[in-house]
């Protein structure tokens, strides 16, 4: 062990007992030293509190408020620990954080809320997977943790698809291609090219069985966007008997499209 080594560790070792001096005080006086003890608690341990949050850091959520919730964490430990018993403070205090900071992540921070089973199973896994890692020696399959937490592979894959669900990605963020383009400028647009052939295509045929004054009629108010009147005065006819004649052109051209094709027939 190195020099280091044996200064950060009787580092901790005084920590742990002045830490346990200031609870057994804690334990003994009356308000205000009895809080002052436990300030002073959550003040020496706080490092522990900030390197547990900063394990979830690449989760989506903003630094400072993982380490406020794991502050919170602290103080509910300082608080609820009991000097008699035989586990050490900072036994108990790990994972106190640790249930708050998941309580925090399962109850605020999704972007997208998939159901609780699903956000309580993600808990079990992040808990599980570093164990089984370790033993292991490469990351679980979704068989080898549900057989670690006695649940079914199907119930793991579930809650392992939700990961990305604790942070979405901006569209001003900055796409993949060069150029300072963002990720907005780089998803398509939606194309109506596609729908116009199709529907040119499908109206040909009908169209081309008309009358020619009947395709002049279709071209005027569907293509130059003149209105029954104007079209009137372009045929000398009335308005009246434009509107009766395309209605008629209409329906002749939806019961032409509604009717198969010869090759379509049975």
């Amino acid at each position: 062990m190195t020099i280091a080594a044996v200064s950060t560790e009787e580092s901790k070792q005084r920590i742990a007992d002045v830490t346990h001096d200031l609870l057994c005080e804690a334990d003994e006086v009356p308000d205000p030293r009895h809080q002052e003890c436990l300030d002073e608690v959550v003040l020496l341990n706080a490092p522990v509190a900030r390197s547990i949050a900063s394990r979830y850091r690449s989760k989506g959520v903003d630094a400072d408020d993982l380490e406020q919730v794991a502050y919170l964490g602290l103080i509910k430990a300082a608080n609820g620990y009991r000097v008699d018993a035989a586990t050490a403070f900072l036994s108990y205090a790990v994972p106190t954080i640790r249930g708050e900071l998941k309580r925090y992540f399962r109850d605020c921070a999704w972007t997208i809320r998939p159901p609780r089973r699903v956000q309580e199973m993600q808990g079990n896994i992040a808990a599980a997977e570093p164990e089984l890692i370790q033993r292991l020696g490469h990351v679980p399959s979704n068989q080898e943790t549900a057989e670690a937490l006695g649940t079914a592979p199907a119930e793991i894959a579930e809650a392992t698809s939700v990961r990305g669900c604790f942070n979405t990605l901006s569209l001003d963020a900055p796409g993949t291609q060069e150029g300072g383009t963002s990720l907005l400028e780089t998803v398509a647009d939606a194309e109506n090219g596609y729908d116009l052939v199709e529907n040119v295509h499908t109206l040909t045929p009908a169209v081309a069985s008309l009358a020619d004054r009947d395709k002049r009629i279709l071209e005027l108010r569907f293509c130059n966007g003149l209105t029954q009147e104007e079209i009137g005065n372009e045929l000398g006819v009335s308005q009246m008997q434009v509107s009766r004649l395309l209605r008629n052109i209409l329906e002749t051209l939806r019961t032409e499209l509604a009717t198969p094709a010869p090759n379509d027939r049975r």
